[in-house]
């Protein structure tokens, strides 16, 4: 990895953490349309969560080794593209980072979504209700608790909390997401989720959701271009041409598996009474198979062109978050989604590193460790 300046803008306040992440979500913000009002509620929100580590000066090493990113930057943007309209800005964020263990990662964070519930008045109960089982005493796993911010008009966010399904081990992660699919209510669709080679992540969103979702992470390792659509479970799910068109965009038309970094699914559950998941999404880790950023945004180009999507944000949005070449480095855009829902026509989802410590530069020129799931 290489190390990054900390005022590659030339703008002091770059020198913290915390004023470069709020300077890249301000400027993410115009690419998105929001409001230079709403830009700064959101600055001030993701600036608050991450707590002490925001004041960080950047020519210090990140405060803890979090697999949020590459880099451990415990902050990362995603731009979520629909026909016809801005794309959807979202930010992900560890409030614990740097709390010294991950049980107090998990205070931390659990201290956050109930401060956010506070402030937006949306309840926590669903979340209460698991808490024995992603938050225990002693919890194992990489990560804790981590929020996602939808960032709407208006100064309130949708909320999502991430949790870890092996945090009582990862060969109880199975029993763990059972149990907590079982509390939620969900009982049926559990057991038509597909195979898998691990569990990485369950998801809740909180507050003010149209249809509020429980959401399943699933791994699988080597997975094949031709094997990835028999993995949705979803009644009146994507065709299966178009998945595997997504697959083979995205990872390169040579790729025959992902045979480094590995896919994650999502199957997101809305109905208690369905005996399948109401959504499916697959998401390729596309910095691990192009070359550098400049290929992944060329591939990220001719899926948002294949789904009727304007590219152009995307651009902009690269742009907003460095100032560097796209061809300089590799893991500025870290997944690419295709997202389906029903009801709903087909998303697709840009996940944008911050790297605020470090540049992985392009496949090829060097080695770089590699995270086991993200």
């Amino acid at each position: 990895m290489t190390r990054l300046r900390a005022g590659d803008r030339d703008e002091p306040a770059l020198a913290t953490l915390g004023a470069r992440t709020a300077g890249q979500l301000h400027r993410l913000g115009a690419v998105a349309g929001l409001s230079e009002a709403d830009a700064d509620t959101y600055a001030d929100v993701l600036t608050e969560s991450l707590g002490a580590v925001a004041d960080r000066p950047l020519d210090l090493p990140p405060a803890a080794t979090t697999f949020l990113s590459d880099d451990h930057t415990p902050v990362e943007f995603s731009l979520s593209f629909r026909p016809g309209t801005a794309p959807a800005l979202r930010v992900l964020v560890e409030p614990g980072c740097g709390a010294g263990s991950l049980a107090r990662n998990g205070r931390v964070g659990l201290r956050t979504v109930r401060a956010m519930a506070r402030r937006w008045h949306f309840s926590t109960d669903r979340l209460d209700d698991l808490e024995d089982l992603f938050l225990p005493e002693s919890p194992k796993g990489p990560l804790a608790l981590w929020i996602a911010l939808e960032l709407r008009h208006g100064g309130v966010p949708g909320v999502k909390v991430y949790l870890n399904p092996a945090a009582s081990g990862r060969k109880r992660s199975a029993d763990t997401v059972r149990e907590a699919l079982r509390r939620l209510g969900h009982r049926r669709a559990v057991e038509a989720l597909p195979e898998a080679d691990g569990r990485p992540f369950l998801a809740l969103d909180l507050g003010d959701w149209d249809t509020p979702r429980v959401k399943v992470y699933l791994r699988h390792d080597n997975l094949s271009p031709v094997e990835a659509p028999g993995l949705s479970r979803m009644d009146g799910g994507p065709d299966p041409t178009t998945v595997e068109e997504f697959f083979r965009t995205v990872a390169g038309a040579g790729a025959r598996s992902l045979n480094r970094r590995p896919a994650l699914t999502c199957h997101a559950l809305t109905d208690t009474a369905a005996a399948r998941p109401t959504g499916f999404t697959l998401h390729i880790p596309v910095r691990d198979y192009a070359r550098h950023d400049g290929e992944s945004l060329t591939r990220a180009a001719a899926v948002l062109h294949r789904h009727g999507m304007d590219p152009a944000p995307l651009a902009r949005a690269l742009a907003a978050v460095t100032d560097r070449r796209p061809e300089d480095g590799v893991g500025l855009i870290s997944y690419l989604a295709l997202v389906h829902q029903q009801g709903s026509p087909p998303r697709v989802t840009a996940y944008l590193s911050c790297e605020a410590y470090a540049v992985r530069p392009p496949n090829g020129t060097a080695s770089a460790p590699l995270e086991a799931v993200r």
